[in-house]
């Protein structure tokens, strides 16, 4: 019986594949609604930005037209005078003043709690540790003014008093007037308690995305724990850190209740950072806003004004440093 041999029959060939998000009505037309949504939400939020800077512009502007001091560099706040003067620059000094000091103190803190959650704590105790910090982080700023008032300012003096003893030949650090500790530097220590939830809670996150593989290559060549860190966590979470401070700082440039409630307000500028006194443009708003007339009105809003271009300053030289640093910001992944 004669063997027959099969013949072979090509494959068959594969269908092409069929993008179903894009090849249906359906797809085009969610994109189509998504990319609406989207980019009204931007346009939004820039009408919204640009609505308040025309208000604070507006309402400036008649106030400084008024003023018979110099607005920036007047020491005074008198706008129900006559005639009326008024000037930022104590506002302005202690604004700045005591957020660098709060930056100064929460930044390295925050970054070695997050390093300790991320990297070093065990997971028994770097869950409960980060709730803790994220829970501080809610706490309403009135509750941070009533502790610093009535705990953090009693305790202040002795610190100063130290401070004044073994620092007090740099000038800023030399206790000149007598008083209990409602200064900015009291100021400044209470503002990086109420930013030091927030650039751990950002840092912790950023830290815990560096990707794995390159922690795991530090190690196979040798590299100890810290080294890991300098040379692998630490350029990789820079954006990050920079970002998390620049939330921070945001929050400490415009706290106005706990300042308000710690701070015993003065128009004249120290570089004592011990001496009770300064003022902040957020304290002076909240303490006078509702005392004040037409014009008073139109001058706190004219020093808001101010605070916000300097929050936006801010921010927009934070958004420089990560440009310049792309090749940490995850940009070029």
């Amino acid at each position: 019986m004669a063997s027959t041999t099969p013949i072979d029959s090509p494959p068959p060939t594969p269908a092409p594949p069929v993008n179903r998000r894009r090849g249906t009505s359906t797809g085009r037309a969610g994109d189509k609604v998504f990319l609406g949504l989207s980019r009204g939400s931007g346009i939004l939020l820039l009408v919204i930005m640009a609505s308040i800077a025309a208000f604070l512009t507006y309402r400036a502007t008649l106030a400084i037209s008024k003023d018979e001091g110099n607005f920036l560099t007047t020491f005074d706040w008198n706008p129900a005078g006559n005639p009326p003067v008024f000037g930022i620059a104590v506002l302005l000094f202690g604004t700045v003043v005591s957020s660098i000091i709060a930056m100064l103190i929460a930044v390295p803190i925050a970054v070695g709690i997050a390093l300790f959650i991320s990297h070093y704590a065990p997971r028994r105790l770097a869950a409960p540790l980060a709730y803790v910090v994220d829970l501080l982080a809610a706490v309403p700023s009135i509750i941070y003014g009533i502790w610093g008032a009535l705990f953090l300012v009693p305790y202040m003096e002795g610190l100063n008093l130290w401070l004044d003893e073994f620092f007090g030949w740099t000038y800023i650090f030399e206790k000149t007037e007598v008083g209990v500790a409602r200064s900015l530097f009291t100021v400044g220590v209470l503002l990086a308690i109420m930013i030091l939830p927030i650039v751990t809670s950002v840092s912790r996150e950023v830290f815990l995305q560096v990707p794995r593989m390159n922690e795991e290559a530090a190690l196979a060549l040798g590299a100890t724990r810290w080294e890991v860190i300098r040379l692998s966590v630490l350029p990789f979470g820079r954006s990050g850190v920079i970002s998390a401070s620049m939330l921070g700082l945001g929050r400490a440039l415009g706290e106005t209740m706990a300042v308000a409630t710690v701070l015993s307000p003065s128009f004249l500028i120290s570089f004592h950072l011990l001496n009770p006194g300064g003022g902040t443009f957020a304290q002076n708003i909240a303490a006078k806003f509702d005392e004040a007339n037409e014009l008073g009105r139109d001058a706190l809003i004219a020093s808001g004004l101010v605070l916000f271009i300097l929050t936006l300053l801010v921010n927009g030289a934070a958004r420089l440093i990560i440009a310049r640093r792309k090749e940490y910001s995850g940009a070029n992944a």
